[in-house]
């Protein structure tokens, strides 16, 4: 009875109630860019958030010159540690683009927004671009197709690329979602310039499941504790009986 009762503790300590979820991250923008005639410029991830900490992040506003202007910026990366299921989303608002000024004209998108989930039925996401207007290129659907690619062209010239709710599937099954994504292609005559401009990214999954007490391998290193301690405390109780 004694080594019942050990034994029950120690499966019980040794198996855990449940698998880590997955992990799930977000930023606000993030620019990567040199442009012709200028100096390289880096920034960002801004406003990044994860589900290890800080879940949440905020920015009042991001300028860079010649380049980005926004007004406020949100991320957050959370995690259900019972269902092991994962939301991450980021936004920015007021959002410009003098970048694209010489190709576009006044680029505005009053809010940019990409979500992506991960539960056990699978990984999902979206992205928003709320009041839109792409210069010479017009308006656009606020809830664009996935992978949208729209050309950016100075006079004959492409010159950038421009991914609207950009979906990537990651080798480890998670899937990034970028709600814009501006590539310049250096290289090219008449170029701005190469690199890359992303605003509102979010990536999540896969969703790690509960792992079930006392099943699979948990129920293997359950029945070895049982083992390790029931057999020695059998033999020394029968080694008493013997001896009365």
């Amino acid at each position: 009875m004694l080594a019942a009762v050990v034994a029950s503790i120690a499966l019980a300590g040794a198996v855990p109630a449940s698998a880590a979820p997955g992990d799930g991250s977000a930023y606000g923008a993030n620019v990567n860019v040199k442009l012709l005639g200028a100096n390289a410029v880096q920034a960002g991830p801004l406003s990044p958030s994860n589900t290890d900490g800080p879940t949440s992040a905020a920015l009042a506003s991001i300028t860079v010159p010649g380049i980005l202007a926004t007004g406020a910026v949100t991320s957050s990366a959370m995690r259900d540690d019972n269902s092991g299921a994962v939301t991450a989303k980021a936004s920015v608002a007021g959002v410009g683009l003098p970048l694209l000024g010489a190709a576009l004209g006044k680029v505005n998108v009053g809010v940019i927004q990409a979500v992506c989930t991960a539960t056990q039925a699978g990984v999902t996401g979206s992205a928003t671009l709320a009041d839109a207007n792409l210069g010479s290129l017009g308006k656009i659907n606020a809830n664009p197709a996935p992978n949208t690619q729209l050309q950016v062209a100075l006079g004959p010239v492409n010159v950038a690329t421009l991914i609207l709710n950009e979906q990537v599937k990651n080798p480890d099954g998670s899937l990034t979602v970028n709600a814009l994504h501006l590539k310049l292609l250096g290289g090219v005559i008449g170029a701005l310039g190469s690199g890359d401009v992303i605003l509102a990214s979010a990536k999540c999954g896969p969703a790690a499941p509960p792992m079930p007490l006392a099943s699979g391998a948990g129920m293997w290193v359950g029945f070895g504790v049982l083992a390790a301690i029931a057999v020695p405390v059998g033999l020394r109780f029968s080694r008493r009986r013997s001896v009365a």
